[in-house]
């Protein structure tokens, strides 16, 4: 399976960038996260070649397709070939949103997977494609900075310390299917892909429709938005420390910071008063109504406004009152 030797430099190039304090320690491995799409099976091949010996795949098995099981050890057979470790790992998807529900099942079985055979980092294929067309959907729903924020090259692993790579963030996705065909290799499908019911399908054919759109740019914005997004949550954890006091019931906010800063902190407020992160939509009809100096409530707490800033407090539990029953009627 040899690959173009240009193509692996890159890529080890891009993984170094990343990945600097360990991707010349020889014994620190490498997790690939591999569902036998084009994507994830080009990330497979190049990690292989520019890391020899130190990489282990795993792909994980959801049980929404008949046709998992069998994409699965078809990655167990690519991966026999190279010469590197794979399991398979089965999930069970909780009801609700399937796509976001799997993404969380996908991650906590590879973060255990990561942690039981000691690997130092999980790497992903998410690519310039991606991200150019998550920032278009969530234009589409008018979303904040957070939102718009192109996904970073190292990130951490939700809920879990391991760090989480994307080495190939600056491929086109036809690049990496090059590397499949360089290989020799036939990658399966996902039937999702091409179903216009999800929105990433219907963006992804119009942006292949639009040939003025350059789809590298878009990508590109996405990072200096995700920049943008950074700088943000420094700006709110400064105006925390110097603005954020204890009270008696619960916590006060003077803000300072421009809005997008005081929604930042606000939302952090809600998330530590009651245990739960509230909706974006939500912090900001929040905080425009104490603007108003308007009180309000959110989740299980109530915000009022007061001299010189906002207190925020547990709403008072009420006793249910009971019902006492009468005498019958005579009618």
């Amino acid at each position: 399976m040899g690959l173009p030797v240009a193509e692996v430099d890159r890529f080890r190039a891009d993984l170094a960038a990343i990945w600097p304090d360990r991707i010349d320690d020889g014994t620190a491995r490498l997790g690939i996260a591999v569902s036998g799409g084009p994507d994830s099976l080009a990330l497979l091949l190049l990690a292989h070649a520019a890391l020899p010996g130190r990489v282990e795949a795993a792909t994980v098995d959801h049980g929404l397709r008949p046709e998992s099981a069998a994409e699965a050890a078809e990655v167990a057979r690519v991966c026999a070939g190279l010469g590197g470790p794979h399991v398979t790992l089965t999930v069970q998807v909780a009801p609700g949103n399937v796509q976001a529900e799997a993404r969380l099942a996908r991650y906590a079985a590879m973060a255990g997977w990561a942690a039981e055979r000691g690997l130092a980092a999980l790497a992903t294929a998410h690519h310039a494609d991606d991200q150019a067309e998550t920032l278009l959907m969530r234009l589409n729903r008018a979303s904040g900075v957070a939102g718009l924020a192109g996904a970073r090259g190292r990130g951490r692993v939700p809920e879990a310390e391991l760090p989480l790579l994307r080495p190939v963030l600056d491929w086109r996705r036809s690049e990496l299917g090059v590397v499949v065909e360089a290989a020799g290799l036939v990658a399966a499908q996902d039937p999702s892909n091409i179903n216009d019911r999800f929105d990433r399908v219907r963006i992804r054919k119009a942006l292949a429709e639009a040939d003025w759109l350059d789809v590298a740019a878009i990508a590109q914005s996405a990072v200096h938005i995700a920049e943008a997004d950074a700088a943000l949550d420094w700006m709110a954890a400064l105006e925390w420390r110097s603005c954020v006091t204890k009270e008696p019931m619960g916590l006060k906010y003077r803000p300072q910071a421009p809005r997008a800063v005081a929604l930042r902190v606000v939302a952090r407020i809600v998330r530590e008063l009651d245990g739960e992160d509230a909706r974006g939509g939500a912090i900001a009809r929040l905080v425009d109504g104490l603007l108003q100096g308007q009180p309000a409530s959110i989740g299980k707490l109530v915000a009022r406004p007061n001299a010189g800033g906002w207190s925020f407090a547990k709403a008072p539990v009420r006793a249910p009152v009971r019902r006492i029953k009468g005498p019958p009627r005579c009618d």
